[in-house]
């Protein structure tokens, strides 16, 4: 693959489409817009351009296709997979000024938004309205729904509402050629030839760039209820969450956290007491929700039941809804605490849920014999667990060579157990030299064809997913800090 040289020239129709101050180059901006939220690294582009519409997307995806320029779309920077570093350069496509939601639609529970938006002020916008959009995602407050769309993002209550794919209906998509396709149509159901919005969601912006969204809703539930159970045994914890679903019960969350992301993230949480006893070595936070108190109090009992017999220890059932927020709110920085703690690397596991206690023993043992420490958290519901590997005292030949031979093993766990490489992180820049772990050749070659149908000059978020060739660079490449 060959790219082209940025030219002044190509800068200047840039700002003609977008305007000058919606194109940077100054040194401070590319810098920020560089990293993401993955590790340590940082990639440089040449160019931000941060257009406002559909038509000003498309006329700088013709620019950069027929100049064969590397183009990276970028959301809020969130991401935890490097998805959105520009690692070949060239032009980094912030959607951060499409910011608008469209319409509401009350009567047919759907919302049309720009993908600029951010996540929590999508689902507030749209429970005023007595509606709920349940993906969501830990940095929601922050990331943006055009980004979701992209890594197919879920959060807790994937557990009993399901993920981003689960709510998309239809998709306005750029195409790398600068031609604009709606994938679907704002209905429940749709046999009408290949599913092309399903293929976008989770694409990890390698296909096209998504310009505006269409969600279905439901009604928002009314009531809530949140549980806080300690246990001695960790491994005990996570075999109770799938003991919960055979008793009939689906929580609406269900979050698993080991003894270490509690004692790195107390610190950071302002007036949550939560007393460590010596021997607790992980928590179970689970929530039940729907409309009627009486029917969760049901639920509630028959948890603790489970919970109970599973080794838990006393049970917190959180009394007001300052009790959940403070709960929540401790689940929700165990990430941001632990990277404060360490250099670290993520991995975003998933396997079948009664599969849970063993990915987790497996990742201690992998652990012990290549000398790292790991901080496990995670959506327990959906069998979805981070594995935090924390550098500590590995040196840092260790921790940039042999290191990888761990995780390697890890993901080789995963795959016996019946799971895959990521459940809700996508595999972006760091976990594309482990889709080999799980995929045979037939499968990366049909991957590596839809991407070639799609953008046939390789242009749009080049080295994410696949493991490409390296293409042939006529611009200075950007490099890893």
């Amino acid at each position: 693959m060959h790219y082209g040289q940025l030219s002044q020239e190509h800068i200047n129709q840039l700002i003609s489409i977008c305007g000058e101050a919606h194109v940077l180059t100054d040194e401070e901006s590319r810098q920020h817009y560089s990293h993401d939220y993955t590790e340590d690294l940082s990639f440089p582009p040449e160019v931000i351009v941060k257009p406002a519409s559909t038509e000003e997307v498309q006329q700088v995806m013709r620019l950069a296709n027929e100049a064969r320029i590397p183009v990276t779309p970028r959301g809020a920077g969130t991401g935890l997979s490097g998805g959105a570093l520009p690692t070949y350069g060239g032009i980094s496509l912030s959607v951060e000024r499409m910011n608008q939601i469209l319409a509401i639609d009350e009567r047919n529970l759907q919302v049309r938004t720009q993908p600029g938006v951010i996540t929590q002020v999508l689902q507030e916008a749209v429970e005023e309205k007595g509606l709920y959009y349940p993906p969501d995602p830990a940095s929601r407050g922050s990331c943006l729904i055009g980004g979701n769309i992209a890594e197919n993002s879920g959060g807790p209550r994937a557990v009993k509402y399901g993920v981003v794919k689960d709510y998309v209906l239809n998709l306005e998509v750029v195409l790398p050629s600068g031609e604009v396709i709606w994938t679907g149509a704002n209905v429940l159901k749709n046999a009408t030839g290949y599913n092309l919005t399903q293929l976008m969601v989770g694409s990890e912006g390698t296909l096209g760039i998504v310009t505006q969204i269409v969600l279905r809703l439901i009604p928002k539930p009314t009531e809530t209820m949140t549980l806080l159970a300690p246990f001695t045994d960790a491994e005990k914890a996570c075999e109770a969450v799938s003991a919960i679903f055979r008793a009939g019960i689906t929580p609406s969350a269900m979050e698993f956290m080991e003894r270490d992301a509690l004692t790195y993230t107390l610190p950071h949480v302002d007036d949550v007491q939560l007393p460590l006893e010596e021997d607790t070595a992980a928590h179970l936070l689970i929530e039940v929700d729907g409309f009627k108190a009486e029917v969760l109090m049901e639920e509630c009992e028959k948890i603790m039941e489970v919970l109970e017999a599973y080794g838990a220890g006393e049970v917190l059932l959180a009394q007001s809804q300052l009790d959940k927020d403070k709960i929540w709110a401790l689940r929700s920085k165990v990430g941001e605490a632990v990277k404060q703690h360490s250099i670290y690397k993520e991995e975003d596991t998933v396997v079948p849920r009664a599969e849970l206690a063993r990915l987790l023993h497996g990742v201690k043992k992998i652990g012990a014999e290549y000398g790292f420490q790991s901080v496990c958290y995670g959506h327990a519901g959906d069998g979805n667990l981070h594995v935090n590997i924390l550098k500590g005292d590995l040196s840092d030949e260790a921790w940039n060579t042999t290191l990888k031979e761990g995780i390697r093993e890890i993901f080789q766990l995963v795959k016996s157990l019946g799971g895959t490489l990521s459940g809700e992180h996508g595999i972006g820049h760091v976990q594309k030299e482990f889709m080999d772990v799980i995929f045979q050749d037939i499968e990366l070659q049909l991957m590596r064809g839809i991407k070639e149908v799609f953008d046939p000059n390789g242009i749009l978020n080049p080295g994410k997913i696949l493991p490409d060739r390296v293409p042939e660079q006529t611009t200075t490449p950007a490099s890893a800090v």
